[in-house]
């Protein structure tokens, strides 16, 4: 037996000598509950360790793509996973839920939750084999060029990814669309059943019916998921406005017989492998197109922008509000560029390694317009990281899932209003005029708002598959009626069972519930507008200082309520913390609707000017009897 398992023993044996809540008098009630502080700032600082295992060895996995770092992984992740199941039943056993300090019932509920630790050996590393199989298959994926077929050293990022945003052939978009589904989804499909599989069984023997509510259950709002359908909901007449004014616009460019008149948009013309954003081709379908767009990116260029100009400008944006610049090792750790030498994956993400601030961001970054906004978006969870790294290990993230990604895009609406590029010598004017600001909205909205629908749809998807609703005979004809269903888009070709797609996104791959996303983009405007006002930078009604154009960059004011807002880290209820900073309880789309706003009345009024069709019927593409259609 090893020397932390003794440890463990030997406190939780001397824990449970005297029964919770049994007290012979205040002093023996305060020498029991002393131990028990003492029991779990023990437990958390062997946690960090281990987390700091897991993330160096995911880290090491994920710059450096080979079996033999999968392994490894997959060895520390085992091993944490016997060690938190054995914490796991010491604090059960202690009954430490039914503490009087709150502190100490919310870290014993959240140790209790062990995840897919809960599985038996056997069954964890055929989980996590199945996962890493999955990701690693994603980052490795190439497929053939369209003009050169026999050359397919093609990769998502940038190859691909640039012919969807450039092209305008329509059958070149359909081949790199295929290449990439057939190749980074369907050889998945086995290992997707085994996730499916052992996650279910992981979610059963944690007391949940479903891996779906085992993920619903970190929101600690049982009316949570009526919420996101609420909100769906409200949001869905904007979107509609979006959808028909694109595909009117794109059935002008491309054609009737590439595009139907009121039917799904065929996702390849969209500009992005998921059409989960379409702004890389607004060139199609801008509103006042004489009023031509500022190119932050060739501006970039001609100022000779690195990529650590670009991180250097986000760590500047946080410091001028009073917070934590980046420390010494997130230089000399970060991978930000692709490297040459080995595979990695490109996928964005940010790092907390659970000691000494060693915070770290793995990105292949690009300079554009598009970086830009990635930059200042990862670095809000570093910062986050930074502010909440007081906290004991099991508070170190977020109350509710969908704020840390929140915190990323909160900044970044700020940067990439009119004043702050200017104040950073981007373009030469702070403010739009109305046919200007409502191309800038349109631009964004293409983002923030078309990926409502998408992100909507991947976890009712995965919901849908974890509650054993969908029969797996229908996992890929679902996932289609879905992506038609709830947001109006097709794919280019047929797709059947033989084919399977899912696994062609990086969230499905890896693990990743993806509600978060979704409540990120409406919190981010809750957490806007509360900055914006802090920062004397918001005022209803009064055109010069609109939610669109606030820049809280330098706000110190704004800047102590988003320290003491990120620094609570999970450690108190969401809805609290929530209210601390907005004065709201709830997730709530009046901010974004507000922002959004001038859009919404312009795109009103242009779509009955133009007789545009909104709405969309059934997908042509699957079998027509699929399942569906789904409830909200």
């Amino acid at each position: 037996m090893d020397g932390h398992l003794v440890s463990l023993i030997l406190v939780f044996a001397i824990l449970l000598w005297l029964p919770f809540g049994q007290s012979d008098g205040s002093n023996s009630c305060s020498a029991f509950e002393l131990q028990v502080r003492r029991f779990f700032d023990q437990e958390n600082s062997k946690l960090r360790e281990r987390y700091h295992a897991e993330y160096s060895a995911a880290y090491a996995y994920n710059t450096n793509v080979t079996e033999e770092n999968r392994q490894a992984m997959i060895q520390v992740y085992a091993d944490s996973a016997r060690d938190n199941k054995l914490l796991a039943q010491a604090v059960k056993s202690g009954d430490y839920v039914k503490s009087s300090d709150a502190s100490i019932r919310r870290q014993a509920r959240m140790l209790q939750n062990l995840g897919a630790d809960v599985l038996e050996a056997s069954d964890y590393l055929e989980l996590k084999n199945a996962i890493s199989a999955m990701q690693s298959n994603y980052a490795t994926t190439s497929v053939c060029s369209f003009a050169n077929r026999s050359d397919c050293s093609l990769t998502l990022e940038p190859h691909i990814q640039e012919r969807l945003s450039k092209s305008r052939d329509p059958a070149e978009l359909a081949w790199y669309w295929r290449e990439w589904y057939d190749k980074a989804g369907t050889p998945m499909r086995q290992n997707f059943g085994k996730y499916v599989r052992l996650t279910r069984k992981a979610a059963q023997l944690n007391g949940f019916r479903s891996y779906a509510d085992y993920w619903v259950h970190f929101y600690e709002d049982a009316d949570f998921e009526r919420q996101l359908d609420d909100t769906y909901k409200a949001l869905l007449p904007f979107y509609r406005q979006i959808h028909g004014y694109v595909r009117y616009r794109l059935r002008q460019h491309y054609g009737s017989d590439v595009v139907p008149a009121e039917g799904n948009i065929p996702m390849h013309l969209l500009g992005n492998m998921w059409a989960q954003s379409w702004n890389d081709v607004i060139d199609l379908f801008t509103p006042f197109p004489e009023k031509s767009f500022v190119d932050v990116t060739a501006e970039m260029n001609r100022q000779q922008y690195s990529v650590q100009k670009l991180f250097q400008l986000g760590d500047q944006f946080f410091q001028s509000l009073g917070m934590r610049a980046l420390p010494p090792s997130f230089w000399n750790l970060s991978v930000l560029t692709r490297p040459n030498d080995r595979e990695v994956v490109c996928h964005a993400s940010a790092w907390d390694f659970y000691q000494d601030s060693d915070v770290r961001i793995k990105m292949c970054t690009e300079i554009n317009t598009h970086y830009l906004y990635v930059v200042h978006h990862e670095l809000g969870h570093i910062q986050y990281y930074l502010q909440y790294e007081q906290q004991p290990a099991v508070f170190r993230g977020a109350p509710n899932p969908g704020f840390h990604e929140a915190v990323g895009d909160v900044i970044a609406l700020s940067v990439m209003s009119a004043k702050h590029l200017k104040s950073i010598g981007l373009i030469t004017n702070g403010h739009w005029d109305e046919k200007s600001r409502i191309n800038e909205l349109f631009k964004q909205a293409l983002s923030k708002i078309v990926f409502l629908p998408f992100g909507y749809t991947m976890d009712k998807y995965r919901y849908s598959v974890f509650r054993n609703e969908l029969d797996e005979s229908q996992w890929n004809c679902g996932f289609w009626q879905m992506r038609s269903e709830f947001g109006g888009v097709d794919p280019p070709f047929a797709r059947n069972e033989t084919d399977f797609d899912p696994p062609a996104k990086y969230h499905i791959d890896a693990d990743v519930e993806y509600l978060r996303y979704f409540a990120a983009h409406i919190f981010q405007f809750q957490f806007h507008k509360a900055l914006c006002r802090l920062a004397d930078q918001y005022v209803p009604g009064d055109s010069r200082l609109t939610l669109d154009n606030c820049d809280i960059f330098g706000s110190k004011k704004a800047g102590e309520a988003f320290k003491k807002f990120l620094s609570a880290g999970n450690s108190r209820h969401w809805k609290q913390i929530l209210e601390e900073f907005t004065g709201e309880t709830e997730m709530n789309s009046a901010a974004l609707l507000e922002y959004f706003d001038p859009l919404y009345q312009w795109l009103k009024q242009e779509n009955r000017r133009l007789g545009v069709p909104l709405g969309w019927g059934d997908t042509n593409k699957i079998s027509s009897n699929c399942c569906g259609p789904f409830s909200t």
